[in-house]
């Protein structure tokens, strides 16, 4: 199926690796020019050099996101470099344990920052480009803003306000014909995850634990699986689908996890 994603120009943040990683690769693949945004350059370019070695298109932009100033920059950067914007994939952010009876005030706010607060920032700034493309948002959220997990307060805060964002801008754009969805990621194998698991007491019997939870062929969600569907809701192709929160995971939250293979 061709998605109809040749030289379109679509931020990713987050873009160099893990997830933001198997999106820029997918979207790459697809024809899109993608612009990766992410605070190490190096890694930037490394994947810009892999992604132009096999044919793609894509361009770095280094910012700290953190930083509201950042997220203008890196629009207008993409902007002055591509002359348009036709999709906005929020991704950056991790998981950074703070909780209720661990954390504090100073924490909880900066993992806000790390986590959600550029999410909005990314959007307005790029809205007027992507309401003369008609273009599309995606945001990546996690199972924990609707699971919970256990000394993650700040993190599951954040996820929920990015399911929120998905369906309030989708209301809130329908008027301009731009689609925004989500992707609700589980168990998917990144390095951030693999220094997770690392840290867990008998880390290889945790994971094994983690797996044989994970319904669908008792498996971790690959990057690239993310990305093909990523792709699919940035597309022509999803033209009908909005306000979505997608589940890439297996059957990990909506199927019993006591569920076993035969």
């Amino acid at each position: 199926m061709d998605l109809k994603l040749a030289d379109k120009v679509i931020i990713v943040t987050g873009g160099a690796k893990g997830i933001g990683e198997g999106i820029s690769r997918v979207l790459a693949a697809e024809g899109a020019r993608v612009a990766i945004v992410g605070r190490n350059e190096a890694d930037n370019q490394k994947l810009v050099r892999d992604i132009e070695g096999t044919g793609g298109k894509a361009f770095s932009i280094q910012a700290e996101l953190t930083k509201p100033e950042s997220a203008k920059k890196a629009v207008d950067e993409v902007i002055f470099l591509s002359g348009r914007i036709d999709g906005l994939v929020n991704n950056a952010g991790l998981n950074d344990g703070v909780g209720l009876e661990s954390g504090n005030y100073e924490r909880f706010m900066q993992s806000m920052h790390n986590n959600i607060v550029h999410y909005y920032l990314m959007a307005h700034f790029a809205l007027p480009e992507l309401i003369k493309s008609k273009g599309a948002i995606l945001n990546i959220s996690s199972k924990a803003g609707e699971t919970g997990q256990g000394n993650t307060s700040a993190y599951a805060a954040a996820n929920g306000g990015r399911n929120a964002l998905t369906r309030e801008w989708a209301v809130e754009l329908l008027k301009y014909k731009i689609r925004v969805n989500a992707i609700v990621v589980s168990e998917c194998w990144t390095p951030q995850y693999a220094d997770w698991i690392k840290k867990a007491d008998d880390s290889d019997a945790r994971l094994k634990e983690i797996i044989s939870r994970i319904p669908l062929e008792n498996r971790m969600t690959t990057i690239e699986e993310i990305g093909n569907t990523a792709a699919f809701l940035l597309s022509e192709r999803s033209s009908h689908t909005t306000g979505q929160l997608v589940h890439v995971d297996g059957g990990y939250v909506h199927l019993d996890r006591a569920l076993r293979n035969p």
